[in-house]
C-alpha cells in the first residue's frame, strides 16, 4: 500500500455559514501567528497538513443529515456515487507498551526519507522470520475484519474491530498517523454499507517487532452485480497471475507486462498512480516504484531475500486515471466506475516465491 497527497491541492475549499466565510492559502494559515475562526472541515485540513502545530477555533458547520452528518465538500465536482460522510470519528488510542515505528508520534516517517534512493536489502534469516511472523499477524486481523463486512456496517466500525484486534496482538496498525493519516485501516467504498453496494476494499498493515506487512482484499457486500463479480475476478487473477513470475532473476518491471493484458482483456483497465513497493522494518522502502502496467521503466531485478508487495488497483472500463478530494487522501476514479484490488507481501527465495500474507481464499463466484 502506498499513501500520498494530491500535490494539486493547496488551497482549503471555501465554507460559509452564518458566521463564517474563510478562503486562504496553505501558506497563509501556516504564517498565520493567531489562532483561526473556520470550520470543523477546515480545520481537519489543518489538521492534516500541519498537526497540531496550531490550535484552531472550531465553528459551527451546518449539518446536511439528521444524524448531524455532513459532506465537508458540497461544491466538490465528485465522480460516482460515493461521498464523504463527517465528523471523523477521534484518533484510535494505542497502549503505551506496544512499540511503534518513528512516524506514530508527529506523523513524518523521517527513517524512510533517510534511506530513499538506496537498493533494495536483503534480509537475513532472522528478518525473514519477522516478517512472516508479522504478516501472519496481519492475515489473522484482515480475516477478522471480513467477517464483519455485511449490509449496515460501516467502516469505521471496521476500523474499530481492525484496531482492537490488531493492538490485542502486541502490533501498531502501521497506517495510523503515518504522513498523519487518522485511521488504523484504509477502506473504501462506502462509509455505510448498503445492501446491494459496491464491493469494499480493506487494507490491513500492522507494524510487529520491528517490521511491517501489508495485504488488502475486495469483498462483496451483500448482492452485487455481475459486473461487479467480473471485477473482483478479474482483480484477484491480475495478482495471482503476477505472483507466478517472481522468482531470483526476473525483473520488476515484467509484473506490469503480466497484469495489464488480462485486466484489458475483461474489460478493465489498470491503474497507474499507485504501484507496489519494498517493505520490511520501513512501510514504504525500495524498490519503491514497481508499476502494474505495460511498457514501464521500473528497474531491478528480484533477489532471494527480497520482500515487496504486489497490489494492482483494476477499474471497469477502458479508464486507468483517478482523482483526489480535497481531503488529501481519497482516490476515486475518473468516472465514477468501481474499482477493486488484492494486495499480498512476497518474500524470494532461493528457489521461488513465498506468499507472506497467503490465506483463505474468498469465493468470488
Amino acid at each position: 500500500m502506498q499513501f500520498g497527497r494530491n500535490p494539486a491541492h493547496r488551497q482549503i475549499p471555501r465554507y460559509e455559514d452564518d458566521s463564517i466565510a474563510w478562503n486562504a492559502s496553505w501558506e497563509a494559515i501556516a504564517a498565520s501567528e493567531t489562532p483561526i475562526l473556520m470550520s470543523t472541515a477546515a480545520a481537519d485540513q489543518v489538521l492534516r497538513r500541519f498537526g497540531e502545530a496550531k490550535e484552531p477555533y472550531y465553528g459551527h458547520f451546518p449539518s446536511s443529515g439528521q444524524d448531524g452528518t455532513y459532506n465537508p465538500f458540497p461544491n466538490y465536482n465528485f465522480t460516482g456515487s460515493v461521498r464523504p460522510v463527517y465528523p471523523l470519528s477521534p484518533k484510535r488510542v494505542v497502549p503505551d507498551h506496544i512499540p511503534r515505528p518513528d512516524y506514530a508520534e508527529d506523523g513524518r516517517p523521517v527513517s524512510e526519507a533517510k534511506l530513499a534512493g538506496q537498493p533494495p536489502r536483503i534480509l537475513s534469516r532472522e528478518e525473514q522470520n519477522k516478517m512472516r511472523t508479522v504478516c501472519r499477524l496481519a492475515r489473522e486481523v484482515l480475516d477478522i475484519a471480513a467477517s464483519h463486512v455485511r449490509p449496515g456496517v460501516t467502516t469505521d466500525e471496521i476500523d474499530a474491530i481492525v484496531h482492537q484486534a490488531t493492538i490485542e496482538r502486541n502490533a501498531y496498525p502501521s497506517p495510523l498517523n503515518y504522513r498523519n493519516f487518522l485511521k488504523s485501516i484504509c477502506t473504501y467504498v462506502l462509509r455505510r454499507l448498503l445492501a446491494s453496494s459496491p464491493p469494499m476494499d480493506s487494507y490491513v498493515t500492522l507494524y510487529y517487532d520491528g517490521y511491517h506487512s501489508d495485504l488488502n482484499e475486495t469483498y462483496p457486500v451483500g448482492e452485487i452485480d455481475e459486473d461487479a463479480k467480473k471485477l473482483l475476478r478479474t482483480s484477484r487473477s491480475c495478482l495471482d497471475e503476477a505472483i507466478k513470475i517472481c522468482m531470483p532473476g526476473a525483473l520488476f518491471r515484467d509484473i506490469g507486462k503480466v497484469i495489464e493484458p488480462i485486466a484489458r482483456a475483461n474489460g478493465c483497465a489498470t491503474v497507474r498512480t499507485y504501484t507496489g513497493h519494498g517493505i520490511n522494518d520501513l512501510f514504504h522502502c525500495s524498490p519503491t516504484n514497481i508499476p502494474h502496467y505495460s511498457k514501464n521503466k521500473a528497474v531491478g531485478t528480484m533477489k532471494a531475500g527480497m520482500v515487496f508487495t504486489i497490489e494492482p488497483m483494476i477499474n471497469l472500463g477502458s479508464n486507468w486515471d483517478d482523482i483526489h478530494w480535497p481531503d488529501n487522501w481519497t482516490a476515486t476514479t475518473v468516472d465514477g466506475k468501481k474499482s477493486a484490488q488484492f494486495e499480498d507481501t512476497l518474500l524470494i527465495t532461493e528457489t521461488g516465491v513465498e506468499i507472506l500474507t497467503a490465506g483463505k481464499r474468498t469465493d468470488l463466484s
